[in-house]
């Protein structure tokens, strides 16, 4: 989900009216019963939507470090030599740029590989910069088809990818002869496939097949002959992720659950057939893992109730190497200098956005390399969440981050926010939000970040707690939230707003539906508002993966249970006010689940806002796109959530 809250440009103003579907086009936006945002909204929220981050994206041969960060309207890729240096832009797009993937130190020839698609269609296409030249070519075939996931072998003469431009349904592994431009399809065995990492000598490939959260095909392919090999699994079936050669020649490194309730970090030596599990101690995912250029040193991150630990270890001995304090919050995109000296990263806390910090680890001391904006707000007055968690109907333990407003007077009742997050195969983490922050000091709302059942982070049990027949599960857990919610002596119980985006979109609406009394208003981005009509417009190589999570919409059971729950058909029960946001070019979760729900509630009497990006699709990735949409949903809390 790439919604954000960025700067507002103010757009042309729309009419408002109640229930009627009077639509405004203007532009790239089209709104419905929007109300003209006023000026003094604009202006309070000015510095908030001028925050942004950068995140960590590789290492250069010289040294240096990309970046992507946005600038302009949206996020590209940027180049700093030094730390707290100067950034370089190098890539300059209407659209953002993503998959940055830098060279190897001993490439051929020096650049990166990134990816980028047109208003959000996620049908991506890969492109090289060079260095040299600062040139940029396209790489892969320009047609509808998704490209990403690459990986460059170590000399920089292969490249492979994943794509669907075979045949538009299954994701292929290909392979491209970067010296040729000759590429081909190397894996075309169905389904979704990803390339994982080159071997040393450039011979072989692995590659994994995802059938669904709990469930991979890790293995190995000959590039010469195009055999696939699958690796045996320890007890049939486990995630898999991570999956590379050990950089010093012994066996393969990889992440997974086989026979565990969490993603661990394993070593397998093919030569003894033993496989050691580094992580067995540590009762949390690892999510991340990298490895000096010459294979003695090894980081990884572990997930721990959402916040990330870093850890770096001897290969030799497993033995750890100390390193110094960093800051609590989530990290992300862990890469070892091209010396092996320095370890590089991305840490976005609840009170700062994203920066790049590298560590020196013969002097284990943690340098910043970027300071990102923060709209020239104090960040000493932002709020970090406190982790609470409440009992289910079943008695399942939920957690969740608690955003409590400073400076509560005694006998005090503020209104209260709950965000849900999407997937639903994700997890919430309390990282900087400056939407979060705003309702905080300017709104005075509280916010509840829950990881309701069927999150990731918690164990493979607790993900398919919300699985097939189980869905409504999870919305169960919601309103175990609002009786918690009621016992809280700080929040008002009769001012309760749900807030998701995909996933969450669907679990917002339907938490107005069975929980309609005890919800004031609600704002659906992005959102399922049918089981069966989404599985049948989906792009058609997300299908069956969105299939393994939901069920299978063509057996008549559980096409009968999908009608059931479908808020959709069960829009007569939403009367309170509703804000549904999309993106037209939207791949995963078509625009017709938006106008479905829009017009069903309405033809009830409901009272709904609806606005649509021409040029977005899962989300909101352009600036003025997102500003726009930030100062209506504030202006929407303001009207429906706020007053008494």
């Amino acid at each position: 989900m790439r919604t954000t809250l960025y700067t507002l440009t103010l757009l042309a103003a729309v009419v408002p009216s109640t229930h009627a579907a009077e639509r405004v086009d203007v532009g790239n936006r089209i709104s419905e019963n929007l109300p003209e945002i006023p000026a003094e909204l604009i202006d309070s929220l000015n510095q908030y939507q001028n925050t942004r981050g950068a995140g960590f994206a590789g290492w250069t041969g010289e040294g240096c470090i990309l970046i992507s960060t946005r600038f302009a309207e949206t996020a590209q890729a940027h180049r700093v030599c030094q730390p707290m240096g100067m950034r370089e832009q190098l890539t300059f797009y209407k659209e953002p740029v993503a998959g940055i993937t830098a060279s190897p130190a001993k490439a051929w020839r020096q650049g990166f590989v990134f990816s980028k698609d047109k208003g959000g269609d996620e049908f991506s296409q890969l492109y090289w910069f060079d260095n040299t030249t600062r040139t940029t070519i396209l790489l892969t075939d320009g047609k509808r088809s998704q490209n990403n996931g690459t990986v460059i072998s170590d000399d920089g003469s292969l490249m492979a990818y994943r794509s669907t431009s075979r045949n538009g349904k299954d994701t292929d592994v290909w392979l491209r002869d970067t010296r040729s431009g000759d590429a081909r399809a190397l894996v075309t065995s169905g389904g979704s496939w990803n390339a994982m990492d080159f071997s040393l000598d450039g011979k072989r490939l692995l590659v994994s097949q995802y059938l669904a959260a709990d469930d991979s095909r890790p293995g190995e392919v000959d590039i010469a002959s195009g055999e696939l090999t699958l690796f045996p699994i320890d007890g049939g079936k486990a995630a898999f992720d991570g999956f590379e050669y050990a950089r010093n020649g012994k066996g393969m490194y990889f992440i997974s659950d086989e026979r565990s309730e969490f993603q661990h970090l394993r070593h397998y030596d093919p030569v003894t057939g033993i496989t050691i599990v580094i992580s067995k101690n540590i009762p949390w995912d690892v999510t991340a893992f990298a490895q000096s250029p010459d294979g003695s040193r090894l980081a990884y991150i572990t997930n721990e109730d959402g916040i990330s630990t870093v850890r770096l270890v001897d290969t030799a001995s497993l033995k750890p190497i100390a390193l110094p304090k960093l800051p609590i919050g989530v990290s992300g995109g862990l890469q070892f200098s091209p010396d092996g000296q320095r370890l590089a990263m991305s840490i976005n806390t609840a009170t700062s956005p994203s920066d790049v910090y590298v560590i020196d680890i013969g002097k284990s001391e943690l340098i910043r390399w970027t300071a990102s904006e923060v709209g020239g707000l104090d960040t000493t007055t932002f709020t970090a969440p406190t982790l609470v968690r409440f009992k289910s109907f079943d008695g399942q333990s939920i957690p969740a981050f608690y955003y409590r407003p400073n400076g509560l007077k005694p006998g005090e009742k503020v209104p209260v926010l709950i965000n849900i997050h999407g997937g639903p195969e994700a997890q919430a983490f309390p990282t900087f939000s400056p939407q979060i922050q705003y309702l905080l000091k300017h709104l005075r709302v509280a916010v509840l970040v829950p990881n309701v059942r069927g999150s990731s982070g918690y164990g493979k049990t607790y993900l398919s707690l919300d699985n097939g027949y189980l869905r409504k599960n999870s919305v169960r857990d919601i309103g175990a939230l609002l009786d918690w919610i009621s016992r809280q002596p700080e929040m008002d119980k009769d001012r309760v707003g749900v807030y998701g985006g995909s996933y969450g979109g669907y679990m917002v609406l339907a938490s107005m539906v069975d929980y309609d009394k005890r919800i004031r208003a609600g704002i659906d981005v992005v959102g399922i508002s049918n089981f069966t009509t989404f599985l049948k417009n989906t792009e058609s190589y997300r299908r069956d993966l969105r299939r393994a999570e939901y069920g299978d919409e063509r057996d008549p059971l559980m096409r009968n249970f999908h009608e059931k729950i479908a808020p959709l058909n069960n829009a007569h029960r939403i009367t309170k006010p509703l804000f549904v946001a999309q993106g037209f070019n939207d791949p995963r979760v078509p625009y017709t689940e938006a106008e479905q729900i829009v017009k069903a509630v309405r033809e009830n009497g409901g009272d709904v806002w609806y606005l649509m990006f021409k040029d977005e699709g899962h989300g909101f990735a352009k600036k003025p796109n997102s500003d726009y949409f930030g100062a209506a949903q504030i202006l929407f809390w303001q009207k429906y959530l706020i007053g008494k």
